[in-house]
């Protein structure tokens, strides 16, 4: 089996994604992209079925590649050409689902703690991730009687507490109202400073992240329509149509 220790050559982008994913039989191309994405928070924007959600599958390793390869932080996940693709569990990608896809039948602590490596200190990791998302209070209940606010970050606890080198988000706060969303955002913003990571975050409102954001990619029918920083990608984005 290929090797995938050897580092990409001539760049430092922290995540590097130069895929294409196919339909199925007798469908179009979902997405043929070549990105670079360095530390900080990239929004990915555009209409629905542009290829948002495909290129955070592709990376998360939840959907095969036709083509291309995937780098992040100098270790290939995935490279067609040789027959290389690493397992979605040994990644070290955190993804919220816009779904969340917590455990209903564990309480938030345990939903936290599950993917804490040393299991000598999951219970204390879990407690001090829960403590940063400001949601400590909850953890001993269980996922049914959450809110939405509150199960967003139980999510985002989850998907930190794997130490990941790479952070996921699709669509994390598209269910929430403006006011919770606004909350949600500004906790998030403090949370990432603190963490060398890429982190790409799918939204169709561009204008509540804007503050989190250093750089905005917009797809259009599985390919790149224009990369901008945040600044102009708001002025587009308010811009009458």
């Amino acid at each position: 089996m290929a090797s995938n220790t050897a580092p990409p050559t001539a760049s430092n982008a922290a995540l590097q994604v130069a895929i294409q994913v196919d339909g199925g039989a007798g469908q179009r191309r979902r997405l043929a992209v070549d990105l670079a994405f360095g530390l900080g928070v990239t929004a990915i924007v555009g209409p629905s079925g542009a290829g948002k959600s495909t290129l955070l599958s592709a990376i998360a390793g939840l959907v095969p590649l036709s083509a291309g390869s995937i780098w992040l932080q100098g270790v290939s996940l995935d490279d067609v050409a040789a027959g290389l693709r690493v397992a979605p569990h040994r990644r070290g990608v955190g993804l919220v689902f816009q779904s969340l896809a917590l455990f209903p039948h564990l309480s938030v602590q345990d939903n936290v703690a599950y993917g804490i490596a040393d299991r000598r200190q999951r219970g204390e990791e879990a407690r001090a991730w829960l403590r940063r998302v400001r949601a400590e209070h909850l953890a001993e209940r269980r996922v049914p009687t959450l809110s939405g606010g509150e199960a967003q970050r139980v999510a985002l606890a989850r998907a930190l507490a794997a130490q990941p080198r790479a952070l996921l988000l699709d669509e994390p706060f598209s269910a929430l109202d403006r006011p919770l969303r606004a909350a949600l955002v500004a906790d998030l913003g403090e949370l990432l400073c603190g963490l060398a990571i890429p982190t790409l975050l799918v939204t169709h409102e561009f204008a509540d992240v804007a503050g989190l954001t250093t750089r905005v990619v917009a797809l259009e029918a599985g390919a790149v329509e224009s990369i901008q920083g945040p600044a102009a990608a708001l002025a587009t984005a308010q811009a009458p149509r």
